[in-house]
């Protein structure tokens, strides 16, 4: 931890450290997914399916950036490597074997919805804690990865 004149109390800065680290991992790796599904989608929603794993991928890595500079803030460091990302990720690993829309749409939206999860209990976390800044940024991630579910599994409704 790097010396801040953040009132926070240093054990709780580095509680939060370590769990805005976690959730950096797992949306670096989630904006790989969404981006390996927007390079190899086919069928005849490409350009739909095309457009929004790309748009999911940049409001991941909008999410990214917060998370990083909320770590930096606090006086911790940010481990957004490959390698480091590799080793702490918690989502599972993307399918690199599938092709088509609606697979590239369950594999996503399976991805999202668990980073959903991990993100809403970051935020009951951090506000147990006594971070309330730290849980308002989870909060805020946690409402636009929603919107982003709402728009991946519309497009598995269709199929039903």
């Amino acid at each position: 931890m790097y010396d801040t004149r953040n009132d926070l109390p240093a054990d709780l800065r580095g509680r939060m450290v370590a769990l805005l680290n976690g959730r950096l991992a797992d949306a670096v790796d989630l904006g790989t997914q969404a981006k390996q599904a927007h390079w190899n989608v086919k069928g005849p929603n490409f350009i739909a399916l095309h457009e929004l794993f790309d748009e999911v991928a940049e409001h991941v890595e909008d999410h990214v950036d917060t998370l990083a500079e909320r770590i930096t803030a606090l006086g911790g460091t940010a481990y957004g490597t490959l390698a480091a990302v590799s080793q702490a990720t918690s989502l599972k690993p993307y399918p690199t074997d599938i092709t088509e829309g609606a697979q590239h749409v369950d594999a996503l939206s399976t991805a999202v919805a668990d980073f959903g999860a991990k993100v809403r209990k970051a935020i009951d976390d951090s506000a147990r804690a006594g971070d309330a800044d730290t849980s308002d940024l989870f909060t805020g991630i946690s409402r636009e990865i929603d919107k982003d579910l709402w728009f991946l599994e519309a497009h598995l409704h269709a199929k039903r």
